[in-house]
């Protein structure tokens, strides 16, 4: 029996949340779900976006799984997604972007995962103003070795794990030559020790637009903290949208899975949101948890469905009738008659 910290999340979380623990308790995993809140939620609870019982179930559960949370903006609110990472340690971030058949997009043969740096870079969150006037606004961007080295190990570990054969280190040091050329000497020195995973080095603009141009040339893709922000909308983008991808936040002796898509107000109490991305994530979070037959079950599932594209989201197709809850029972069925 797993124990779960869960957050539903604000704007569509709960819908796509409630769907998720659905599609996931029907793989059989004994899941024990601990809800906490986070949030706008959290706020309008217990007057804080992140509340201590929340922070003492993660504390004691070490996996979270949670939907969208809305961040107030002009209060003095940090990013809460950010504060979540910082206070676990969760110093990887892994974005897969994947093509769907089913799914209308640019290409058809995509297959990339951004690992991204989670708790360096600009957003370490060391800003300030300068002069009484706040003319003048500074951010330092911070890159330490154990950062470089740690999330581009990880990188090579996850490549070898999933069995892919790549790994390219996004980088711009030509410019900023002493944080970024640090990233980029600690990951050559890192490289060395994987000989086995083919490995090269491109500046970020360039990457941006090869990825445009013939995607398929990269696989698993590590960069700092703003970068792979960046990159892997840009990766979200080849394969459909924000929808269809998952992320995970993953420290040491800690994980948080979620969607990476916004709470949608627009689309509260319509049961049209979709509902992948988060189901996706808790797929990760089932391999994570050593759950790896359940994982690959909703996995096949989702090609199914979305594939027939019958009990979709009207944004996977315009021709469904299908909602939230119709596609997460035609999940749920698909896995029932999974052999």
């Amino acid at each position: 029996m797993h124990t779960v910290t869960l957050i539903k999340g604000d704007g569509i979380g709960p819908s796509i949340i409630d769907v998720a623990v659905k599609v996931i308790d029907a793989t059989g995993v004994g899941i024990e779900w601990e809800e906490a809140y986070a949030g706008m939620a959290a706020f309008e609870r217990f007057q804080t976006p992140i509340p201590d019982e929340t922070l003492a179930s993660i504390e004691k559960n070490r996996v979270a799984f949670k939907g969208p949370l809305t961040t107030q903006l002009g209060k003095g609110f940090r990013s809460i997604n950010v504060a979540l990472r910082q206070e676990y340690d969760l110093y990887a971030n892994v974005r897969p972007a994947k093509s769907w058949r089913g799914v209308r997009s640019r290409y058809d043969d995509v297959d990339i995962v951004v690992v991204r740096e989670n708790t360096e870079g600009l957003y370490a969150g060391l800003e300030h103003y300068i002069g009484q006037k706040k003319e003048i606004a500074e951010s330092i961007a911070v890159v330490t070795r154990l950062g470089a080295e740690r999330i581009v190990e990880f990188a090579f570990r996850y490549a070898k794990d999933n069995n892919r054969s790549k790994v390219t280190l996004v980088h711009k040091a030509n410019i900023l030559k002493y944080s970024q050329g640090l990233f980029l000497d600690v990951g050559r020195e890192v490289a060395q020790r994987h000989p086995d995973v083919e490995f090269d080095e491109k500046i970020v603009d360039a990457v941006c637009m090869h990825l445009v141009m013939d995607p398929s040339q990269f696989d698993v893709i590590v960069t700092t903290n703003m970068f792979g922000d960046i990159l892997s909308d840009l990766t979200a983008g080849l394969v459909g949208g924000l929808g269809l991808i998952p992320g995970a936040n993953i420290g040491y002796d800690a994980a948080l899975f979620e969607a990476v898509h916004g709470t949608a107000p627009d689309l509260v109490g319509k049961n049209l949101a979709n509902p992948s991305a988060v189901i996706l994530a808790g797929a990760m979070m089932l391999k994570y948890l050593k759950e790896d037959q359940a994982a690959a079950r909703i996995r096949a599932a989702m090609e199914q469905v979305i594939g027939e594209g019958v009990y979709v989201t009207p944004d996977l197709s315009k021709e469904s009738k299908a909602g939230t809850k119709e596609m997460g029972a035609a999940l749920i069925n698909a896995m029932e008659k999974q052999s």
